[in-house]
């Protein structure tokens, strides 16, 4: 699963950070590393991009970068 497909209101647990190059370099760069649990808080009236809390912050992303990012669900999530 990735983290574009989580629902809104749900947390995950980042599993992977796929990608190649400068992309994979930004996205950890900003927080988005293995074993770091993210929730899902809303998203934009398109649906693109979505915004995620994480390590006290709040973080948007756009869905083809959020697609680069493997997730396992919680225990009593989703």
């Amino acid at each position: 699963m990735t983290l574009d497909q989580l629902p809104i209101g749900s947390r995950c647990r980042i599993t992977a950070v796929n990608g190649q190059g400068a992309l994979r370099r930004h996205l950890l760069d900003m927080g988005l590393t293995p074993h770091t649990v993210v929730f899902v808080r809303k998203a934009a009236p398109m649906g693109d991009p979505i915004e995620l809390r994480l390590r006290g912050y709040q973080l948007t992303i756009r869905l083809e970068d959020a697609r680069q990012i493997d997730i396992e669900p919680l225990e009593g999530e989703a």
